[in-house]
């Protein structure tokens, strides 16, 4: 899963980073207004955490422009100021939740998942379909009752083929969702390639029905009637 902070300071987004990282989310930052507007309008995060109080503008502007483009990226606003009237007017205006700092990482992780299995996966933290069962939290997969081993990019591909179920996802898609924005820097998408194979291998082994399909010429789709 894919976060973006936006906030300038650079130690406390590096100690999220590092605590994120950990649970396997992928993290980018932008420590200016500019950069996260950049951010926003060409990337897409399953959750953004955004510090209203920018150097160079207002973190209020980039929830106008998430709703303006019709985003779906989770917001959770953090910041300094205890003001009742922010935090209002933040929910108000799309975001999923408020931190008022200091905070501590864990709960930030736990809102962060939060927001997540609402948004993509119906609040549970059990997703099955049909002899698939996935334990979001455990972040165990098991086919008709038995554990498989995947790696963390292939567990994070899956939830995110599940969390998109039946639509097109292009390789430069999944490149981005998998390395951020370091995939513009990649001369081919290879990489993609090889983690949805072996992904396919071990689901199909185990006896799952093949819902992951390829789009020849275009990506990949999970298909469920």
């Amino acid at each position: 899963m894919k976060v973006l902070i936006i906030e300038d300071e650079t130690e406390l987004s590096k100690s999220i980073a590092e605590y994120l990282s950990e649970e396997n989310y992928l993290c980018e930052f932008a420590a200016t207004f500019q950069e996260a507007m950049h951010k926003i309008e060409i990337f897409d995060y399953a959750c953004i955490i955004l510090d209203i109080m920018l150097p160079d503008g207002n973190g209020f502007k980039i929830l106008e422009e998430l709703k303006n483009q019709n985003k779906q990226d989770g917001v959770i606003i953090v910041s300094a100021k205890n003001a009742l009237d922010d935090k209002i007017k933040g929910l108000q205006m799309g975001a999923d939740d408020y931190l008022t700092k200091p905070f501590h990482l864990s709960e930030l992780m736990a809102r962060i998942y939060s927001i997540i299995r609402r948004k993509q996966f119906n609040n549970s933290n059990i997703i099955t379909q049909n002899e698939l069962q996935i334990d979001l939290l455990a972040k165990t997969v098991s086919i008709n009752n038995q554990i498989i081993t995947l790696t963390k990019k292939e567990f994070d591909l899956l939830i995110y083929f599940i969390g998109n179920k039946n639509k097109v996802i292009s390789k430069s898609t999944l490149a981005e969702h998998l390395s951020g924005d370091f995939a513009d820097m990649l001369d081919n998408h290879d990489f993609v390639y090889a983690h949805v194979k072996n992904l396919k291998k071990k689901l199909y082994d185990s006896g799952c029905e093949h819902y992951l399909k390829t789009v020849y010429g275009t990506g990949y789709k999970w298909e469920v009637s």
